[in-house]
């Protein structure tokens, strides 16, 4: 598929899905956008679903559309549970591909779709992209729901293999999308055949370099830690604009975060905020000094370790008895998404934010399709040794790209005006760097102290 489908047929649905709007949905209120607010958030805060909520307000539908801070949108009266996640169960419960059904017409697309990656049970390179794979395949089931048709040719590319005789393969070369490679030293090659052949190529973990520098038709997944520091770090400047920064001093020579907290530490000091420093080790008097009675403190610790984050809660368990007018919150990291079933309770009374780029949240209705399918499809359990779950991410990806160039054809570019999918657990959105394009999604998942939890989008 080389094509994209017209704008008109894209207008044509929008038009009508107005039209039923205004026949079928009712408006409960108006809302004011705030600063950093988002879809989700705010359909949360009504008790609605994300698609209620962009179903009531059409215009959230076109391409380039952003939620912006001072902008009125419709809150539609709720019609059904906002319980779980908050996309409409469409397809016999599946989650909404949403991407590929706004310009949906009775003519089924097809998209030719190659993967390339250690396909096998030798090691656990092979295991994970064998568990990454079968997510792929759920996800190409799926976006059949939506007259999407997708034409899979799988090959096993193991470490140390030469690609190029991969590429070789019939059909190698009549791919709309090739997802792959693994490893670093595959990627010129691979980027290289897919440049000549008109391929979209998606990179979808780790490797070394910057091949979206050179490569226009490259999607590289993966964010590397100093990325997300640093993103981390902005967001970070603006959301906790009016709190009283306490960095703790956790002592911890395993710990690999003292690089953040220092540049977080010089970010605060170029904006000219004051913040406070104190220990672990500290006097419980001492340790009290460094918190602000009369505005809210954002708590960051050096270490991302248990042990460590649990004389912390002590810590600040007392401090918070001993002194009812302190409010605290926390800033965390991707790691304390591991010791989430032990600590939940905590991290919702620390107001815990943490950064990352994924979620996996087990009480999803969207979450459990998934993982149900799963079990069903390939008689076996997901594995669940490791965050994010590989399925998962297989499933993401899978509907995001093949629902994208479903859509847009070669004009597919991930962006956010493009972006209509709402994942299980892995947000996609890219950005042009260089020639190609880099995922940039970000997030806080946030524990709030009502109990619940909320996924922050940027």
């Amino acid at each position: 598929m080389k094509r994209m489908l017209k704008y008109s047929l894209f207008v044509v649905a929008l038009l009508i899905g107005i039209q039923s709007m205004a026949q079928t949905v009712k408006i409960q209120a108006q809302h004011k956008v705030k600063k950093s607010e988002t879809i989700y958030g705010i359909a949360k805060q009504y008790g609605i679903t994300q698609d209620q909520l962009i179903a009531a307000n059409p215009e959230m539908k076109m391409p380039g559309y952003e939620l912006k801070k001072g902008d009125y949108i419709n809150i539609p009266e709720s019609t059904q549970s906002a319980e779980g996640s908050p996309s409409t169960p469409t397809a016999q419960g599946a989650p909404s591909t949403q991407g590929a059904a706004v310009a949906q017409t009775s003519k089924t697309k097809l998209v030719k779709v190659g993967v390339m990656l250690p396909l096998h049970n030798n090691d656990g390179d092979g295991q994970r992209m064998v568990e990454y794979y079968r997510g792929l395949l759920l996800a190409f089931d799926r976006v059949a729901k939506d007259s999407i048709k997708v034409n899979v040719h799988a090959w096993n590319v193991p470490k140390g293999a030469d690609i190029q005789n991969t590429l070789k393969e019939k059909g190698a070369a009549e791919c709309d999308l090739i997802i792959g490679p693994l490893y670093t030293e595959m990627v010129k090659p691979l980027a290289e055949f897919c440049k000549a052949n008109g391929i979209k190529m998606v990179i979808p973990f780790s490797i070394e370099g910057e091949p979206t520098k050179k490569y226009e038709n490259v999607f590289q997944v993966y964010q590397s830690n100093e990325e997300m520091d640093n993103m981390a770090i902005e967001k970070f400047a603006e959301r906790f604009v009016s709190h009283h920064p306490v960095i703790i001093d956790a002592q911890d020579p395993a710990s690999t975060k003292g690089k953040f907290t220092s540049q977080l530490r010089k970010m605060l000091e170029k904006k000219g905020i004051k913040y406070s420093l104190t220990s672990l080790a500290t006097s419980e008097n001492d340790f009290a000094k460094a918190f602000d009675l009369s505005r809210p403190n954002i708590v960051i610790l050096n270490t991302e370790r248990s042990p460590k984050l649990n004389e912390a809660f002590a810590k600040l368990n007392i401090l918070t008895a001993a002194n009812k007018n302190i409010n605290v919150s926390m800033l965390g990291y991707t790691e304390w998404l591991m010791y989430t079933q032990a600590y939940q309770s905590l991290y919702c009374k620390y107001d815990v934010y943490i950064p990352t780029y994924f979620f996996y949240n087990a009480t999803s209705r969207d979450t459990k399709w998934v993982e149900q399918s799963y079990t069903k499809k390939f008689n076996l359990d997901m594995d669940v040794n490791g965050l994010p779950r590989f399925a998962l991410t297989g499933f993401d990806h899978g509907c995001f790209f093949v629902g994208g160039l479903a859509q847009y054809g070669n004009a597919f570019t991930g962006s956010k005006g493009q972006v209509a999918y709402k994942s299980v657990q892995t947000p996609l959105h890219f950005k042009q760097v260089g020639k190609g394009y880099k995922n940039a999604n970000f997030m806080f998942v946030h524990y709030l102290t009502t109990g619940n939890i909320e996924a922050i989008n940027y």
